[in-house]
């Protein structure tokens, strides 16, 4: 199609136009997508559009919403575990491009006063509007986890929950949306309560609990479980009998909404179809787990934390190659391969990346479909499903230069 001059968020009112619109439970066509300001103003007939409403083409391809990421440690070579501007801007604008229009900065188990300065520099990036996906709080993924279950997490900075750092962390309530702690810990179940009681969301991840643990933690408060398969207890034997552990108790528990990291790498397609059939599309959401060898080639080192990681056959490794350390998939390709390699509808990969986890943290009223009075949060796909334009509250992120992307 013709190169199109890109509208501004603070100009005329822009209408998408001829394209097929992706809602939570369906495709439409013939419908036109309105943003006025920083808002969806609403989906109308091409021909109800009032006057003085600019134009945009699509020519054909999907309209859907921003996809929100719940976790995501990192970008081309920077992660949140860098208390600066300069990391947070590369990572939130490389993640934009790629269709992610708003993020938790996940934090890595790292000695406590690195975390602390980390949740600092978060306080800080999310005191302004910023270019890049919208930075929605934290997740901090550890320190409270199981030596056992702690993959590619710094052993050294391992704690448990009734060690008094909880305290210093939770000074910073204003700005974590999510927890993940191993929830057999010491002092664990108290974790849970306050973090409940805060509206933190409490997370099982990185666990060696047995399922009976994982319940009594859900009677505290505990609502969700990080990414399926990766530092999870799995069903063992003692003596003649077999004990679940957390992996089957969130696979088959209507209480805990779940993640998958659907890059191809992690899980093969078995297990994420048997994740999508247990949990359904509205309580499995998809997480990049991307780390800072996210958007760098094949080979390429990069650190989380204390730690050092690299590049091999398109996912982050330790460096000796006996484990996996985070992906370098970003969430709206992971979409396609959940809709390629699992066969999964388009409509629901999409919500799963969107609407879903929006809910899981709670900012279901503003993100993650396209609704009247929502941000204007768009990713407008190809017929492949790669990103060909993303807007990010009613702004048009900067592509890089394509046969196919319209002049901006």
């Amino acid at each position: 199609m013709a190169a199109q001059a890109i509208p501004k968020a603070d100009g005329p009112a822009i209408a998408l136009v001829n394209g097929r619109v992706v809602l939570p439970d369906r495709i439409v066509t013939g419908t036109a997508v309105v943003v006025e300001g920083r808002r969806i103003a609403g989906l109308v007939a091409p021909g109800e559009l009032p006057e003085g409403v600019v134009r945009l083409d699509v020519g054909g391809r999907y309209i859907a919403p921003g996809l929100v990421d719940i976790h995501t440690h990192g970008a081309v070579g920077h992660s949140f575990n860098e208390p600066s501007p300069e990391a947070f801007r590369a990572i939130t604008e490389e993640n934009a491009r790629h269709g992610t229009t708003s993020l938790l900065a996940t934090i890595a188990a790292a000695p406590l006063p690195d975390m602390l300065a980390c949740l600092e520099a978060c306080r800080a990036w999310c005191s302004v509007p910023r270019p890049g996906a919208e930075v929605l709080g934290v997740h901090l993924e550890g320190p409270y986890f199981s030596p056992a279950q702690r993959g590619a997490q710094d052993l050294a900075s391992l704690r448990t929950p009734d060690d008094g750092s909880a305290d210093e962390l939770l000074a910073y309530s204003d700005v974590i949306r999510m927890i993940s702690y191993a929830p057999e810990l010491p002092g664990a179940l108290e974790l849970t309560r306050q973090l409940a009681g805060l509206g933190i969301v409490p997370a099982a991840g990185h666990s060696a609990a047995r399922d009976t643990e994982v319940y009594a933690a859900m009677e505290a408060g505990l609502r969700h479980a990080i990414h399926l398969w990766s530092g999870q207890s799995t069903t063992i034997r003692q003596g003649p009998w077999r004990r679940p552990g957390l992996l089957e108790a969130a696979l088959v528990s209507d209480g805990l909404t779940a993640e998958i990291i659907a890059d191809g790498r992690h899980l093969p397609p078995t297990l994420m179809k048997l994740a999508y059939r247990c949990k359904g599309p509205d309580r499995l959401c998809l997480v990049s787990d991307a780390i800072a060898g996210a958007g760098l080639p094949d080979g390429s080192r990069f650190r989380l934390a204390t730690s050092e990681y690299a590049v091999r056959d398109g996912v982050g490794m330790l460096p000796d190659g006996t484990a996996f350390a985070g992906s370098v998939t970003f969430l709206s390709r992971m979409v396609a391969l959940l809709v390629e390699m699992v066969g999964v509808p388009l409509v629901q990969a999409v919500r799963m990346a969107s609407l879903t986890p929006a809910r899981i943290i709670g900012v279901a009223d503003r993100k993650g479909s396209l609704e009247p009075g929502k941000d204007a949060d768009l990713l407008v796909l190809e017929a492949d499903l790669t990103p060909w334009r993303v807007m990010v509250r009613g702004e048009w992120v900067e592509a890089r230069a394509s046969a196919s992307s319209p002049a901006g």
